[in-house]
Formats: structure tokens, sequence, C-alpha cells
């Protein structure tokens, strides 16, 4: 203890910020104690979500570096082997439309921002590992995504098929539904998303589903939070598919799937999806029209919420027969109903779902309560809501008068017997879509011949570089269909002239298992070795934003599973313990007319701030520090004025690290 507290000995095992340049700092590199110590020692593995090199550090990026930092540095006190690297999340769309703005190669805007921000990061004093630095836009780097690739492509996890897909209209490439909001905008350019059939690469995340949702009781350290919207997002559903059989149409049936299946008495009309297939089999022109006007709409009405859509059908013709009655119900064509979940079919039963409730009572469709409880006021109302509470049933022949839990039970017993209902469990998750139609990307190791189909390529064949030849362009929709050079290659099973696949991958993809290399970031003939993983992993601390809670943790979980599947290492998680940091918020100005942002430097009296443009008064709000709202400090600036002791003190003092915090000078001060 004596030892530790002597000023040269702390200095050198705990800090050296620049407020201590000279001799400490000199001793400090010398000595090498940043660097990660592999002993008999118990280890210890602290990891913050690895940066974009969008150029500029702000004290938001600050805060996730510096809670990394002191969580490392406080287990390397306690006398364990820590491993604290950093690396660059450096494909993707940002990058390419910044260097098409800029006229220049994106590889060389991308490595002048990674130089930048590492020197901001070298002012804040960390303890990162830079010997262990890499960028996903590497070529030792993305060998090792497309050598995975291959590795999932083996197991029978990738897969191409013709889908209709969200497609971004600003960066002109296809985006997952995890990358469109509830509006229907992008996660990143804002747009409004359009829908295409496009042929696309997917990988099967659902095979894991039910893994992925088990598997979080054991992240007993993940804040609970994240873990809710994990379940939610892959949404585990137990439930029946039952037949309708098509009046019109002999040996057709619409197949339905449904949780609810004590409330079948109560289904007064089917909704069906503007591509089931059942419209193909339409030939009133006036109902096909009708189709036509419909998808135009939706197009239209992306900018509205949800639920204003909703409210968007029409009657198809078709008449549906209930197999518990064999009533005759009508079916309609509904924006509201999914192709890609369940059976792009669902039964509307508006009495006891207030979704159905709403669009049969703009549509003048019958409504039929099945389910009543006596002891509740909030039963079904005809001018107000449906009832979606428990109770006994009513209108339902001889299941009248038992509860709703009995007749779930008792009803499928019956479809089952009868043939028309089976038990059977369901899944809000799809697969996962990586295909993107940029040049920014790790290549798909694929070649596509005209005689053989879509090839994978053979491991001794990685990397597939990027051309460097190539001039992008943002007119065109993916760069590599123009390098003739690139693009064209003998097919490596029968030598048909054939061609590579222009697609490149989703960057999550680049993301999903970064983890895994830090600790063998220097081998040369594998993406990492079996031992390095099994003693390095889980990462013990991982500290992020709580942004990525779905997108980058279930894609990271996901991939782990999968590789671990193909017996690459032991482990069934990657992250043991999870910090998702709040945001630092500042404070923004805004033009409420325009919608623009004005930076600080703009204004001439912040106590009263005017546009300079337009003479509107400004509004001051705090917000999350972004390069979009103009609200960005720079931690240099900090730096300079104040000392790294001071901004890494203030970083930490100011809230808790989950807590949202609110940049203030005078505070700092």
């Amino acid at each position: 203890m004596s030892d530790l507290l002597n000023t040269n000995s702390f200095m050198d095992k705990i800090y050296q910020p620049k407020s201590f340049e000279g001799k400490w700092q000199k001793k400090w590199q010398e000595n090498k104690l940043y660097k990660t110590q592999e002993t008999n020692n118990e280890k210890f593995y602290a990891l913050s979500m690895f940066p974009y090199p969008s150029g500029n550090l702000h004290m938001g990026h600050v805060r996730n570096y510096v809670i990394t930092d002191l969580i490392a540095r406080y287990q390397k006190l306690k006398g364990k082997d820590v491993l604290h690297p950093m690396g660059w999340d450096a494909f993707g769309l940002p990058a390419e439309n910044a260097a098409i703005e800029r006229g220049i190669d994106p590889k060389i805007w991308t490595k002048e921002n990674i130089s930048h921000m590492k020197s901001q990061l070298d002012e804040l004093g960390l303890s990162v590992d830079w010997d262990r630095e890499l960028a996903t836009c590497d070529e030792d780097y993305y060998k090792w995504t497309q050598f995975l690739f291959l590795e999932l492509y083996k197991s029978d996890l990738v897969y191409q098929k013709e889908s209709e897909v969200n497609w971004d209209p600003i960066d002109n490439t296809v985006l997952a539904n995890e990358q469109v909001d509830s509006e229907g905008k992008s996660w990143r350019s804002g747009a409004t998303v359009e829908k295409r059939l496009l042929k696309q690469w997917f990988l099967k995340i659902t095979n894991y589903a039910d893994e992925l949702l088990l598997d979080l009781d054991k992240l007993t350290f993940w804040p609970e939070r994240v873990k809710v919207m994990q379940e939610n997002w892959i949404g585990k559903s137990i439930g029946n598919n039952i037949n309708f059989k098509i009046d019109q149409i002999s040996n057709q049936t619409i197949e339905v799937f449904t949780t609810r299946i004590d409330t079948l008495f109560g289904v007064t009309y089917l909704a069906i999806s503007l591509n089931h297939k059942l419209t193909n089999l339409i030939n009133d022109e006036i109902i096909i029209n009708k189709i036509k006007n419909l998808e135009k709409d939706l197009n239209n009405n992306r900018k509205n919420k949800f639920n204003d859509k909703d409210k968007l059908g029409f009657d198809s013709g078709f008449r549906a027969i209930n197999p518990i009655n064999n009533e005759k119900i009508p079916i309609w064509i509904a924006s509201y109903v999914l192709d890609e979940y369940g059976t792009g079919a669902v039964m509307g039963v508006p009495a006891h779902d207030q979704r159905d409730f709403e669009f049969a009572t703009i549509n003048s469709i019958r409504i039929k309560e099945v389910i009543h409880n006596k002891s509740e006021d909030n039963n079904y109302n005809k001018n107000e809501c449906a009832y979606e509470g428990s109770g006994f049933l009513i209108n339902s022949e001889e299941f009248n008068g038992i509860s709703n839990t009995d007749a779930k039970l008792k009803i499928s017993e019956k479809g089952i017997t009868q043939g028309w209902a089976k038990n059977i469990v369901q899944y809000k998750l799809r697969d996962w879509l990586i295909s993107r139609q940029r040049f920014w990307g790790c290549p798909i190791p694929i070649i596509n011949c005209p005689r053989c189909g879509s090839i994978p390529l053979e491991k001794d064949d990685i990397p597939i570089k990027l051309p460097t030849e190539l001039k992008i362009q943002a007119n065109k929709i993916n760069s590599l269909n123009e390098s003739r050079n690139w693009l064209e290659i003998k097919c490596p099973k029968c030598g048909t002239q054939s061609k590579r696949e222009t697609d490149t991958m989703d960057t999550f993809m680049c993301s999903s298992w970064y983890f895994l290399r830090f600790p063998c970031s220097n081998l040369k003939d594998r993406p990492f070795s079996k031992e390095k993983i099994n003693k390095w992993l889980p990462v013990d601390q991982y500290v992020g934003g709580v942004e990525h809670a779905i997108l980058h943790l279930l894609y990271a979980r996901f991939l782990t599973k999968a590789l671990r599947d193909n017996k690459l290492f032991n482990i069934d998680e990657p992250f043991k313990k999870l910090l998702t940091q709040g945001m630092v918020q500042s404070i923004s100005y805004k033009n409420k007319k325009t919608g623009k942002y004005l930076a600080s430097s703009q204004i001439d009296d912040l106590k009263n701030p005017i546009d300079p443009v337009d003479n509107s008064k400004l509004e001051i709000t705090f917000e999350k520090m972004s390069k979009s709202k103009l609200n960005g400090i720079d931690p240099k600036t900090v730096i300079d004025k104040y000392g790294a002791d001071t901004a890494r003190m203030f970083i930490l003092f100011k809230a808790p690290p989950e807590k949202d915090l609110e940049w203030g000078d005078s505070d700092v001060e």
C-alpha cells in the first residue's frame, strides 16, 4: 500500500494525463504499462463499443471511453491481466457519401479521420493497448469477415432470395427491418423508406431465436430494459395456425396464425396483405385498381404514424368459411397486415382486439362479442373500444360459460381433431438481411455463375479486395458494377465466365465479431485462436449506448452462438456485463420555422438567440450531442482550457453512468 501511495509509483500505474506530460508520460510509455499483460493472473477484458470515424470526437464519446478506462485501470490495480483495446467501425454509408461529396477515396477520408480521432483520444490519456488497434475497412480485418461469412455458408446459415425490402431513397441501399423506425423512416438518413423487390442475401438468425431468448436469463449483469427490448424484438408467440376455406374456390384455404383461438366465434372478417397469394386470383379490374391505389397510398402516407396507416383497406370480394361454425365472412385487403410476419393473413375479431375494432368501425364491418366479464366495467363498448381482457365465453355455442383460458385448450383440441387447426410457435424476429447496394463495405465472397448459380469462394481465395481504380459516383446504385476488371471472373467450379457478387455486407456484420479479433489481432493465418478466445472471452465489461440494444447486441450474440456451433470456440455469450451509459446533452439552438440547427458560433447573443438569416427567435433545448444538431463539445477545447484531469473528473462526477448528463461550462469551472 505504501508503494501505491508513493507519487511516482501511483502515476506510473494509474494515470498519465496531459497535465503530467514530460517524465511521467515518457516513463509510462517506456514501461508499456498500457499494454496487455498475459500471465497466469486473473483476466479482465474491458471494452467500449468502438467508434465510427466521423472525424471528430465530442464529450459524448469521451464519457463512454473514460468510464471504460476507469474500470480497466481499477482492475489493473487489483493485479489482473487487463485487455483494453480500441478499434474503428470504418465501413458504411457516411464515409462513402462524404467521399463522394469531396471527390476522394473513402479509404483516404476514413484513415484521415481515424488519425485525427486517435490523437484526440491520446489527449485524454486513455490506457488503451494501441498495439491491438483495428479498422473494419482494413484488408487484414475484412478478409476474416469474409472467412466468417464462408463459415456461416458452410453451416447452411446463409441463403439468397428475392424479397420485398426496405429501400432508402437517399442512401440508395436496402435496410434491415431493425434499421427502420416506427414511423417508417431510415435509422441513418431519416428518409421515408420505400418497398422494393430485390434478390438479397440473408443470415438465418431465426434458427437461434429460441436460444437467443432463453439465454437472456444468463445475462444477470445486463440492464433489465435491454433484455426486455431484445425479448420483445424476438417476439415469441405460442398459438395456433387455423385454415379457413375460401367459399368461391374449391381446394383453396387461407392459413391464419393466432394466439387467441378462444375468440374464434367472434371472427367477422379476415385481413390479408397486399401481396398475399390470394390477390393473384383476383380478376375484377376494380379490385385490381384498388390494390394499386392502396400501394400508392401507403408510399405517400409513410410519413404518418403506423396506426394512421392501419385503417386503409377494402373488401376483396372473396368470402372465407369460419371452421368453428361454418359462417361466411368477408376477406379484406388491409394495410396493417405484413407479408413477412406469420402467414400474411390475420383473423379480425373487432370486439376483442383494438386494432381490429378501429378497422371494423371505419369500414362498417360487423362486431360480435364472444368474451364477457361481469366484474369489469370496460367490456366491449360499441362506441369506444374493444374488450381485450379475460372472461367467460358467450355467443360461442357449446363453449358458452367456460373461461377463455379453458376455451383456448378445448377449441384447439377440437380444431386439431377435425384437421383445421394445429399448435405452433412463432417469432416476430426475421432473418438478418445483410446485402447492401453500396461500394464502401466488405465484399461478399460469392461468384454468380450462369451455369452453376451462386458459388462461394474457397477460403484460400480471400480476401476479395475492393477495387482501387474505381471512382464512386452518387448517381450509381452500386459502383462495383462499373469495374469490369474486378467484376468479371471465371467460375471456380466449371470455368464459365462469371461475375462477382456486387452487394457488400451490412456494416453490422463487421461489428458483430470485432471483440473476437482483439485478443488475436496479430494472427495472420486465422481470425482468432480457440485458446485465446476461451481465455479472454466473454468481455467482462462492455460499455456503450442503449441505442445498440437490438441491432448490434442481438447480431453479436447470434454470431457468437453460430461460430461456437462451428467449433471455433466454446463460449455461449460475448458480453458478461453491460453498462449502457446515458447520453451527454448540451444546449442546441433550433429554428422552429425551418427545422435547422445553428452552432453557438453562428449566434451573436446566446441569451437571446436569433437566426442571423431570417431573424427568427431560436428554440433553446438540451439535446444529445451530435453533428446534426451542431451542439458537440470538442474535448480538445476542454482539455486545453482545464486539463485532462478536469475533463475526465467532470464527466465521471456530473451524473451516474447510466443517467443522461447535461454539459455546462459553469459546472466544469
